[in-house]
């Protein structure tokens, strides 16, 4: 009986990926979005549901939850240790998600970044899972996830550019 809910959660797994795979590119495709970005932002829905139905396999098995809690107590020490040195990294993989699914500007929109200290503008060239490419005459601004979610932006902006002519 063990072996069929095992057979059956794997099962569940496969259609679960297959489906959210299809759901993501039908979404990237709606918007326009580049293949790159589908492909990592597939990648990363996969990765958690695999790890989801890992869990669920695991309790299924007979492995006790104080097994399984200790090993996730362990592993996730240990992740959250390695994100605490590098907490950007998470954040701007979330941000990265945040941004598929509900950032209001694409690839080619020129927009500039509310931004107190700097004059950051440009035209959008690329979203990748931790930075925003934005072209400036001949620079590439390259610009983390996570901060462009926190400031404000505005899109086609009036630029004054410098001119060299003084």
């Amino acid at each position: 009986m063990v072996m069929f809910f095992i057979a059956l959660l794997l099962l569940a797994m496969f259609m679960s990926v297959r489906f959210s795979s299809a759901a993501i590119n039908k979404f990237g495709e709606s918007k326009e979005v580049s293949p790159y970005r589908i492909s990592y932002i597939s990648k990363t829905i996969t990765i958690a549901i695999v790890a989801f139905y890992f869990i669920l396999i695991a309790n299924v098995s007979g492995l006790e939850y104080s097994q399984i809690s200790f090993f996730l107590s362990s592993v996730f020490a240990v992740i959250g240790v390695a994100l605490f040195a590098q907490w950007s990294i998470l954040s701007n993989i979330t941000a990265s998600l945040i941004i598929f699914f509900g950032f209001p500007y694409r690839v080619g929109d020129e927009i500039r970044i509310m931004d107190k200290d700097d004059q950051i503008w440009g035209v959008i060239e690329e979203i990748t899972l931790f930075h925003v490419l934005m072209r400036r005459g001949e620079e590439l601004i390259t610009y983390p996830n996570n901060l462009i979610l926190q400031k404000g932006v505005i899109k086609n902006p009036v630029i004054e550019q410098e001119s060299d002519e003084e």
